[in-house]
This record gives structure tokens, sequence and C-alpha cells, in this order.
């Protein structure tokens, strides 16, 4: 017999791509699209994500071109990146909106890796949530004599050795992104 950790394995996926996410809107001292993703901006009574009104290209290594296809919409996306308090200044211009990306001092770095870490312990949270889950429903229905005890220590090894590789992801996730602020 064997246990079905489809939904588990399933469950951890999306936590990665959380944490994916969650990692691309953290600034690393390169201009990148990603980190606008999260600004909302006003357009005709209703908040839309910049990609939604405006086309945004990266210029160089430090800096960002929006451009609105409806020019109404400069200073509401400037309003937006600055309340959005990114730590990127905007400069508005003709066509669009410039963003430029300062180089990280070393004390937002710190912030930056601390930013990292704590992300990642969520992430490690959700997945130790998910596998108590897990352990609960084996253990009902070890309970219940639907599964053996030999197999519930199976099952429980078997768990033990996807929350490892899961956790690994994660945490490998989380030391390329420290790497890429301490470039």
């Amino acid at each position: 017999m064997s246990y079905n950790f489809s939904l588990f394995n399933l469950r951890t996926a999306e936590i990665e791509d959380w944490l994916k996410k969650e990692f691309s809107s953290i600034r690393t001292g390169k201009a990148s699209p990603l980190l606008l993703d999260g600004v909302m901006v006003e357009s005709f009574g209703s908040r839309v994500p910049i990609k939604h009104i405006a086309t945004i290209v990266t210029e160089d290594a430090k800096t960002l071109r929006i451009t609105p296809w409806d020019r109404n919409h400069v200073k509401n996306i400037e309003g937006a990146i600055a309340t959005a308090n990114l730590g990127v200044s905007t400069a508005p211009d003709s066509t669009g909106i410039r963003v430029i990306f300062p180089d990280l001092t070393s004390e937002r770095r710190l912030l930056l890796a601390k930013a990292i870490k704590e992300k990642l312990e969520e992430g490690k949270v959700s997945i130790r949530k998910e596998r108590e889950k897990i352990i609960i429903d084996i253990e009902e229905k070890t309970k219940n004599k639907e599964i053996s005890e030999d197999d519930r220590f199976q099952f429980k090894d078997d768990l033990q050795k996807i929350v490892e590789n899961s956790t690994a992801k994660l945490t490998s996730l989380a030391e390329a992104k420290e790497k890429e602020i301490n470039l």
C-alpha cells in the first residue's frame, strides 16, 4: 500500500512559486521590471498593475523605461511608484517615466538579507504546517485500521524526505537571492 502525497507535493510547489515571486520583488540593484509587478495604479476608477496600462522595458542595468499607453497615466504611475516605497527614483519626461535604481548601500544589503531570511522562514513554516496535516491524516488512518503500523512509519519517512527536499529547494532559492544582492 502507498500513501498519496500528490496534494502535499502540489502544495509545496505552490509554496516554492510563492517564494520565487516574493524574491522577485526584492530589489537587488539591477533594474528589473518584476520589481514593479506589485505596484498598483489608479486607472479609470480601478487599481491595476502598471504592466496592464504601460510598456515596461529595461534601458540599461540601472534604468527602466515606463511608457503608458495613455499619457494621462504618467502622474498616477509616478505616484504609485513613490507610494510603493521601492527605494527607486523616478524622472518623468515627454513620453513616459524613467525609473532609476540607485546602488545598494551596505545597510540596505543587510536589510534585504534579513527580508530574504524572513521570507524563507515563512516558506519553511508553511511546509511544516502542510506536513502536520499529512501526519494527522496518517495517524487517523492508522487509528481506523486503514493502514498498518509498518506503513505508518514508512509513510512518515517518505513524507520527511519530501519535506527535506522541498526545504532544500527553498533554501537554495534564498541563497541565490542573497548572492544576487551581494554582487
